[in-house]
This record gives C-alpha cells, sequence and structure tokens, in this order.
C-alpha cells in the first residue's frame, strides 16, 4: 500500500505550489543545454547548477520540487552517453539527491525564520516523445507496444524510487496508449509509489493525441495510487477551461504547471508571444483556483520570480 504525501499538504492549505522552469534557469544562467538530453545533460557537466535551482525555487515559495529526470531516460542516456544501465540508474538517482539536498538547505532557511513546511520530491518522469526530441510529447503521434513502452519507463521509475522521491510526476504526456501502459507498469510492479499524471492537450477536451479526456479520466480513476491529474506544458491561456472539463469528469485533485505563455516553436527550437506575468499572472492564479486547481505551479519559460507571484495569491 502506497501513502499520500499530498493530503497532509491539502489538508492544511488551499493550493499546494509547484516550481517552475528548470531549463529556463539553467539557460539563463548560461548554460548550453542544446542536446536531445535537455536539461539531463546538466546533471552530468553541471549539478551544483540543478541544485541552485530546487533552492531557488523553494525559496521563491515551493512545495514540491520536480527533479531534474524528465529526458534522463535510461535509453536515451545509453545512446547519448554511452552508459549501461547502473550508469543511467546512478544520474537519474543524482537528479533525486540534488533535490533533496536544496530541500535539506531550505529547511535550514525556513528554520532560521522560525517558520515550517513541509516540502516534497516528485521524480519526473518524462514521455517517449520527450526521448525521441521531435516535438512529439505536444503530439502523441507515436506508437509502442505496451511491453515496450513499459520497458522505456522502468529504469527511470526504478532509479526514482530508489533514491527516495516522495512521489512521481508523470508529467507531459500526450498519448493514451503511454498513460494506460505506465498506470499498469506503476500498479504491478510499484505499487507503493504515488504518482501524479499531468497530459498535454490538444484542446480543453482532447489529450494531444486526440483521445476525449473523459476516457482518459475514466482509465485514471481506476488507479488509487494516481493522486492527482492535470496539465502541464500547455499555454496558460488553455488552462482554465480545461481544468473545467476536467473537473467535470474527476474528484481527484486537479493541478496545472502551463507554460509562461510564450509559444514553443519544435520546429525552430524557438520562443514567440507574450509571457504572463506580474499582476497577468497573479489573475490566471484565481483563475485556476476557482476552476478548481490544488496544485498549481509553471512549466517551460517560468522563473523563480513567477513561483513567487504563484505563491503569494496560493496564501487563502
Amino acid at each position: 500500500m502506497f501513502s499520500n504525501p499530498l493530503e497532509p499538504l491539502l489538508a492544511a492549505k488551499p493550493v499546494i505550489v509547484i516550481d517552475g522552469a528548470l531549463a529556463t534557469e539553467l539557460e539563463r544562467w548560461g548554460l548550453n543545454l542544446n542536446s536531445s538530453l535537455w536539461s539531463a545533460k546538466a546533471l552530468l557537466e553541471h549539478p551544483q547548477s540543478i541544485y541552485d535551482v530546487h533552492l531557488a525555487y523553494f525559496l521563491a515559495g515551493a512545495d514540491v520540487a520536480i527533479t531534474a529526470s524528465y529526458q534522463a531516460s535510461a535509453k536515451g542516456l545509453r545512446e547519448q552517453l554511452h552508459f549501461n544501465e547502473d550508469e543511467a540508474k546512478d544520474l537519474i538517482r543524482t537528479s533525486v539527491a540534488l533535490a533533496q539536498r536544496a530541500r535539506e538547505k531550505a529547511h535550514s532557511h525556513f528554520a532560521i525564520e522560525g517558520t515550517e513546511k513541509r516540502l516534497l520530491i516528485a521524480g519526473s518522469v518524462g514521455p517517449y516523445g520527450a526521448y525521441l526530441a521531435d516535438g512529439s510529447e505536444y503530439r502523441g503521434d507515436y506508437e509502442l507496444p505496451p511491453a515496450d513502452m513499459q520497458d522505456f519507463h522502468r529504469a527511470r521509475i526504478q532509479a526514482l524510487v530508489s533514491g527516495g522521491v516522495d512521489l512521481l510526476a508523470c508529467e507531459t504526456m500526450p498519448s493514451f496508449a503511454e498513460i494506460k501502459a505506465l498506470a499498469a507498469l506503476l500498479a504491478s510492479e510499484f505499487p507503493h509509489a504515488p504518482a501524479w499524471f499531468s497530459f498535454t492537450l490538444r484542446d480543453a477536451a482532447h489529450l494531444s493525441d486526440g483521445t476525449p479526456l473523459s476516457l482518459v479520466l475514466a482509465h485514471l480513476d481506476g488507479f488509487p495510487q494516481v493522486l492527482a491529474v492535470g496539465v502541464n506544458c500547455v499555454p496558460e491561456d488553455a488552462v482554465t477551461a480545461a481544468l473545467a472539463h476536467l473537473r467535470s469528469l474527476t474528484s481527484k485533485p486537479l493541478l496545472c504547471y502551463p507554460n509562461s505563455g510564450e509559444v514553443y516553436d519544435a520546429v525552430g527550437k524557438t520562443w514567440t508571444g507574450r509571457r504572463a506575468q506580474g499582476a497577468a499572472l497573479a489573475q490566471r492564479v484565481a483563475e485556476w483556483r476557482t476552476a478548481g486547481a490544488r496544485l498549481i505551479g509553471g512549466c517551460c519559460r517560468t522563473t523563480p520570480g513567477d513561483i513567487e507571484v504563484v505563491a503569494e495569491n496560493c496564501r487563502a
């Protein structure tokens, strides 16, 4: 049986604050992440920078840090870095250790201030589409037999769980077939590992691969260890309608951690458009809370400053 690390926080506060973008901060600090491994490249080359970003988000008000393992699949590490499976798992566990170190430092900081906070580590499990590095995490237009899909995810989940994450963040999921394979893997091989599932969308009612969210939620409602569901890595102006639809489909807590408001061109690998920040972001947070979100954070292009705005607007 699994424990529910979200339950005490949900009972104590109106909203759990999730952290924001990792790669955005690493690039802002001068790191070159131009690789199919993306931010996972920094696990090997710049681990201290990952620690620093985690700490910045905790100090900005985040209750949950998501590990730098989104792109760190064992298959990708074998192919890109010629790691064997044990070496890949060790690097994935490093992502957990860095977040744990940052949590310890944040706890010390809050103790000096005379405050006490329960901080969580969520182990990032990115989709197969992220490994493909062709933008298909926004389309879900890939196929893999369920057993092969489970093989792809197994080693990373083993490393994250053995590293001591509080829960898994199965995130940026665009494919119903992948969601079903992953949920079945957790239930059969990792029954003590709670998780949240968050999706990318075609529109407010459909997963990126076109599957109605009603089918996705009907399926995930059969898995008690899936503690919360929602959306991430979607445009921030798409969140409110998606949350309203999800609320009609499930009683599980809802989460959202969208992009900044800018739009990503997966072919040109550039961002365009206007980001929501300050008062505009505060207004969005109010809308998301009204629509039912109990966990709110940021994804691509968001910053510790943005998470500070989220935290300030989720205190009451």
